[in-house]
């Protein structure tokens, strides 16, 4: 055997990689090069914008659960009139639901209903807060979603497939235009109610972007991101040595793997040294007068949604990108704790006055005008009730009820109608991917054009199925 045989022999696959200048090591290297590129161009302030935003800012608040559109937006005379009948074959045929045989009786609604505003919004009882400002925000009446139950009912809708592994809309829009906070990250979520929604961390999560444009929770409490403190014993020169030793560790791997993800690891440790004295000051509402405090409904003292209203609107004053409170608890189903009776009251009592506050915050605040404020959940509910202890309905994919304000929004219209029964949406039927085309537009993005290359494939919020911005919601 000759040196050049024993050479080739002991080649590892790691050399192999490393010295093929021209073979798969080469197109490797580039494909990551590419997508440290394309990572680093969605950094810094307002960068990537394909025509002049309208919104900078997002605070989306979630309902995980389905609230009923039927007991707060669509109110329907034709389901009162015609309560206790099935329901016509020619609406569920094909028809697949979580919980209902195809011969529920229809349900009409419990709740009034009366026109506010100079809009003549009609908004029922269950949200007296909201009708406030009926004049500033936008219901779009005729969503539609592909998914019926609530996991991958929750990722579709902040991701824009029902699959695992795919970027959320917060993660999509701080890797197309960055954020313009230095100290806190560009995407932050808040959570609420008796547990964190079905779905979990993959609903905020990057996906297959740098794992820097995921979504952060905050925890409510004086340390809001675990292991943020420095440890006993570790003073700020120690640490500030700890950090730069590191860093420049990384640095040294990443200018010879060229890893996006090293160069998140690196921007992560710089993040959270500055985020210890950012964060606690940011949870800190001592210096909120007493009013905001009561129009909010907040308790310093105690986590709430209401606290989280009042949290994302500092967040945004600090340059936060994208916003995202859940709340849970929204499945009125029709047991006890999951009705439309004492449960909804429960969830409007814990939400309303915040949502609505957070409206007349921002506004007066001069905020709202570049701030997009997004309310709802994954699906609605259907216009049957479901045979159950209380009042419940089951899961409905077909027409439900969101709003919106600020941001660009066209204020104190409704847009969309369903059919007599409030089972499909019958004029300006708007699809997820429609809302996610329209939310990005407001910031400036063409959906067309906001892509990450993956796997060989340009993927993108909207996917491959064509999405249309929402005109009628554009001011």
């Amino acid at each position: 055997m000759n040196f050049d045989d024993l050479m080739l022999r002991d080649q590892t696959r790691r050399h192999f990689f490393e010295n093929c200048a021209m073979g798969a090591g080469a197109i490797g290297l580039a494909s990551l090069m590419q997508s440290e590129q394309r990572a680093q161009a969605g950094t810094g302030k307002l960068h990537g914008t394909h025509h002049p935003p309208k919104a900078k800012n997002v605070i989306y608040m979630f309902m995980a659960g389905g609230p009923s559109q039927l007991e707060m937006f669509d109110f329907k005379p034709k389901l009162q009139e015609l309560e206790g009948k099935v329901i016509p074959e020619s609406y569920v045929e094909g028809k697949q639901f979580a919980f209902l045989k195809k011969d529920a009786k229809l349900l009409g609604t419990r709740r009034k209903f009366k026109k506010h505003g100079e809009s003549g919004m009609e908004l029922s009882e269950v949200v007296p807060h909201l009708a406030e400002v009926a004049d500033d925000i936008t219901i779009l009446k005729s969503m539609k979603t592909d998914v019926f139950n609530h996991g991958p009912a929750k990722l579709f809708m902040n991701t824009g497939t029902q699959q695992f592994g795919r970027p959320s809309m917060g993660a999509w829009v701080t890797y197309g235009i960055g954020s313009e906070s230095q100290n806190l990250p560009g995407f932050v979520v808040l959570q609420s109610g008796p547990r964190g929604p079905r779905g979990g961390a993959p609903l905020w999560g990057s996906g297959f972007l740098p794992t820097t444009y995921q979504g952060v929770p905050f925890l409510n409490g004086a340390d809001p991101i675990l292991n943020l403190s420095s440890p006993s014993g570790i003073n700020s020169v120690r640490q500030s040595e700890f950090i730069d030793t590191v860093n420049q560790l990384n640095s040294l791997r990443l200018e010879k793997t060229r890893d996006p993800e090293i160069a998140t690891r690196i921007s992560a440790y710089e993040m959270a040294y500055r985020m210890q004295s950012s964060a606690p000051e940011l949870m800190d509402l001592s210096g909120e007068t007493k009013e905001t405090l009561d129009l909010y409904g907040v308790d310093p003292a105690k986590p709430s949604y209401a606290r989280n209203c009042l949290l994302a609107r500092r967040l945004v004053e600090k340059g936060c990108r994208f916003v995202q409170l859940y709340h849970t608890d929204w499945d009125h189903h029709g047991n006890k704790g999951t009705d439309l009776g004492e449960s909804l009251d429960a969830r409007c009592l814990e939400t309303d006055q915040a949502s609505a506050a957070l409206v007349k915050d921002l506004k007066q605040r001069g905020l709202l005008d570049d701030t997009l404020v997004i309310w709802g959940g994954e699906f609605g509910r259907t216009p049957q009730g479901e045979p159950r202890d209380l009042i419940g309905r089951d899961h409905h994919i077909d027409a439900f009820s969101i709003w919106v304000a600020g941001g660009g929004s066209k204020p104190g219209v409704t847009i969309g109608e369903t059919d007599e029964l409030g089972y499909y949406s019958v004029e300006d039927t708007i699809h997820v991917r429609d809302f996610h085309a329209t939310v990005l537009h407001l910031l400036g993005i063409d959906h067309h054009e906001l892509s990450y290359f993956y796997q060989g494939l340009d993927f993108r919020l909207t996917g491959v199925e064509e999405a249309h911005v929402v005109e009628k919601m554009l001011a």
